[in-house]
């Protein structure tokens, strides 16, 4: 089986509300929209708001090229950060904060000498 693209669903309790902090403040491109909800482009995938009930928690794992003046910049947006950036114990520079519904997102900095970055040589 081969993956194309991948998309996380969220429900919000607010569609207004996750519209505008996805758009606004982590500023996220519109990929398309129908009556109730919206896909945007989220790097490799998608994430979808669709308006209905709530269905408990979300993590998304968001990359980044550079985790620096992000905190700073979402504490002065008044989004909660739940976690200080800091440099994991698996080598990630990961920055956790919570969208308008309580659903963390992981923003994370691969560093340049993660093994991640470095395709093993065969």
């Amino acid at each position: 089986m081969e993956i194309l693209s991948s998309r996380v669903i969220v429900h919000p309790r607010d569609l207004a509300a996750s519209r505008a902090f996805y758009e606004g403040v982590i500023g996220l491109s519109i990929y398309r929209e129908w009556g109730v909800g919206v896909a945007y482009f989220l790097g490799g995938g998608h994430l979808e708001l669709s308006a209905g009930p709530a269905h408990g928690a979300t993590t998304l794992w968001l990359q980044v090229p550079s985790l620096d003046g992000v905190e700073a910049a979402l504490r002065s947006a008044g989004v909660m950060v739940s976690k200080p950036a800091e440099r994991m114990p698996w080598g990630l520079i990961e920055l956790w904060v919570a969208d308008p519904d309580g659903n963390e997102l992981r923003l994370v900095e691969v560093p340049v000498d993660h093994p991640i970055r470095v395709r093993p040589r065969t």
